[in-house]
């Protein structure tokens, strides 16, 4: 499985997420970002044409090297500097109160310890700073979620790791952060197990 994640798995995503249907979720996701930007599972930046023109800098935090390689005819096309600093989202390399908006868009589902790595965003935003994100998780409806839990083993086999029963706003909330926005919803042409998604803005204390 270690040449598939770390050669195969960041070009299927780099597909998978590069779709046009999804758009308008990271164009409303990066709305509001602004000054110094952290964004967690950065990925092949597929983000970066729907940063706002408030945007001032963006620390990416991407494990995947090839993900990384992938982006980099979008980060040296991007209209603000664009630096990688970081492997592992659950230990930032950075001090705190450092940034002033974060991003996570489908990211969180992947991470081995999502609390921790909300804990570790919390930090290094500043006091009052908003953590923008689209992220899958756990559905709204009891049906779907148990055809998540039976699903969920062979995802995250394929997927990386990927859950589908993470529910985001309580992941959030417990780490600390207030929700201002939240809408939760199903994707538009994918299958409900996989797309219910939460988008919104989150405030760090």
């Amino acid at each position: 499985m270690g040449m598939y994640r770390e050669q195969v798995l960041p070009r299927i995503i780099n597909v998978a997420c590069g779709l046009k249907m999804v758009e308008p979720l990271r164009r409303r996701a990066c709305q509001g970002l602004h000054g110094e930007v952290i964004e967690l599972g950065f990925g092949s930046g597929l983000n970066i044409p729907f940063y706002p023109g408030d945007v001032t800098a963006v620390t990416a935090i991407e494990p995947a090297d090839v993900g990384w390689n992938l982006a980099r005819k979008r980060v040296d096309a991007a209209d603000v500097p664009i630096r990688r600093s970081g492997l592992d989202g659950q230990s930032l390399p950075l001090p705190e109160d450092s940034f002033d908006t974060a991003l996570s868009t489908w990211t969180l589902c992947t991470i081995p310890d999502a609390r921790r790595a909300l804990g570790e965003l919390r930090r290094v935003l500043k006091p009052g700073g908003t953590l923008h994100f689209v992220e899958h998780g756990l559905a709204p409806d009891e049906r779907v979620r148990r055809w998540q839990h039976r699903l969920e083993p062979v995802q995250k086999r394929i997927f990386g790791g990927c859950h589908l029963t993470r529910p985001i706003v309580e992941l959030l909330t417990d780490a600390g952060f207030s929700i201002s926005e939240i809408d939760v919803f199903y994707e538009k042409g994918a299958p409900k197990f996989v797309g219910a998604d939460s988008l919104g803005i989150a405030v760090a204390p």
